[in-house]
Parts: C-alpha cells; structure tokens; sequence
C-alpha cells in the first residue's frame, strides 16, 4: 500500500476545494484573499531572487580569490627539520682534559 499516492488533486477535488473555500470565507473575502497570496509570492519572488544575486556575488568573489596565482611570502625560508649527528656503535668515554683532572684531597 502506496501512502504517497495522495499527489495532486483531480479536478473534481479542485472544484470541492474551491466550493468549500467559498462557504467558509464569502464572495466578497475571496478577492481580498487572493489579492493578499499575490503579494505574498511576489514578496517571496523578490526575496529568493535577492538571496540567489548575493550568493552568485559571494561565488564570484570566492572563485576570483581562487583564481589568483600563489605568491610565497617574502623573506621566508623553507623549513628542513634538524639533522641528527649518526650514533656510533659504541658509547664514547668522556675524557677530561688534564686541568680539568679531578685532584685528590690531602
């Protein structure tokens, strides 16, 4: 069983639709009523097509940055991380020269 199967309504349901908005709001409500769905969607039109001129300007100004070509920045130099002397083999055994010999109390 299709639950979406209620789409758009046939003539027939049109013609209920229109008879029962009739009895409810009056003949003399019913030119008010559409006057004021009018307005409303113009103001909606000119709204989307406000929203749709700045987002065209902000993709714009977003593409032309793009669009520029990389520029370094002046003075700077390329980061090389720092070399490690190789470790030898072996533990070196520090030597201290002779003035720095430790001297023995008398």
């Amino acid at each position: 069983m299709n639950m979406l199967a209620f789409g758009v309504p046939g003539p027939s349901e049109w013609v209920l639709i229109l008879v029962i908005v009739l009895v409810l709001f009056g003949a003399k409500k019913l030119p008010e009523l559409a006057r004021s769905l009018g307005q409303s969607m113009n103001e909606f039109r000119k709204a989307r097509e406000d929203f749709d001129k700045e987002l065209l300007a902000a993709g714009n100004e977003v593409k032309g940055a793009v669009q520029q070509p990389y520029q370094p920045a002046p003075n700077r130099q390329l980061y090389e991380p720092p070399q490690n002397p190789p470790r030898p083999s072996q533990p070196a055994v520090q030597q201290n020269p002779p003035s720095q010999q430790p001297t023995q109390p008398l």
